[in-house]
């Protein structure tokens, strides 16, 4: 079985190996392999540092990093945050400025879209739904009630805004929210083998990426970039693996990202972490 291959030596080339979640780690039952698993743990083992780099807010990555047993920095909301979430420690943090929440919700309004916040330790909706639901359930995030006229005034800084569809029927709406805020904050789109008719739409602070993320978690630990290799599986991973000195893509990705890519590595439903890992690593 290719994935369960192993190498004798260690490739000391890569000091940092950085990690989309949903679909390149999280398969369509929501589990990471214990092929995949193994991999991560002798990768760390062999003294490479290991970090996530993800859409998702901080909390809903508490429970794959114990599974990990990972620790030290990750990054997290789409690039807009980079922090170490066990000793609450900030290295890079892009917050949306109160006015362009602001803009956001106004917009989302206007075009009948549910829009989502969250700050570094909470999640705003304006109504109870599917969404939170499906948030609470998935992500293990669950929802404080707020009014939406008044959630730019908040204490809380706001990381990112979410909105997630699952009908054709709503892309009209998006595209119309899109047009209208795309020259204000950064937009894209994700997916997740779990949810697979579900698209998950990141609204960031201007010129957030994963990229830039990775490139300023780089600077700290001492790591040039041509020592850092990336995998990822959607759009929303152009930008990481275009800074990363290995740049590796699932064969679940789109074309897209495979064309930048230095290598397609097997599906996440067929250990391609674990495939890329004792590749270039092991």
């Amino acid at each position: 079985m290719i994935c369960a291959e192993r190498r004798s030596s260690i490739n000391p080339r890569y000091k940092l190996l950085v990690l989309d979640i949903d679909g390149t780690l999280l398969n369509k039952n929501g589990a990471i392999s214990e092929n995949d698993r193994q991999a991560l743990s002798e990768v760390q083992k062999a003294g490479i540092k290991v970090s996530l780099c993800t859409g998702r807010v901080t909390r809903a990555c508490h429970k794959i990093l114990a599974q990990l047993s990972l620790n030290g920095f990750h990054i997290f909301f789409d690039g807009a945050l980079v922090c170490d979430p066990i000793y609450n420690q900030e290295i890079y943090s892009r917050p949306v400025e109160p006015a362009l929440v602001r803009e956001a919700a106004k917009a989302a309004f206007y075009c009948g879209v549910q829009i989502e916040f969250f700050s570094g330790s909470q999640y705003f909706s304006d109504k109870v739904s599917w969404r939170t639901e499906l948030r609470q359930t998935f992500f293990g995030t669950s929802p404080t009630i707020v009014d939406y006229g008044s959630v730019w005034q908040m204490k809380e800084q706001i990381i990112k805004g979410g909105i997630i569809i699952r009908s054709p029927e709503e892309d009209p709406k998006i595209r119309q929210f899109a047009s209208i805020i795309q020259d204000q904050l950064s937009i894209t789109w994700t997916r997740t083998p779990a949810f697979p008719d579900l698209a998950f739409i990141n609204i960031t602070a201007p010129g957030v990426s994963k990229g830039k993320a990775v490139e300023a978690l780089a600077s700290y630990l001492g790591i040039p970039m041509d020592e850092v290799a990336a995998i990822g599986d959607g759009t929303n991973d152009i930008a990481l693996l275009s800074s990363a000195g290995l740049a590796i893509a699932m064969q679940n990705a789109p074309e897209e990202l495979k064309a930048i890519a230095d290598h397609v590595t097997p599906d996440v439903e067929h250990c391609g972490v674990a495939h890329a890992i004792r590749k270039y690593f092991l």
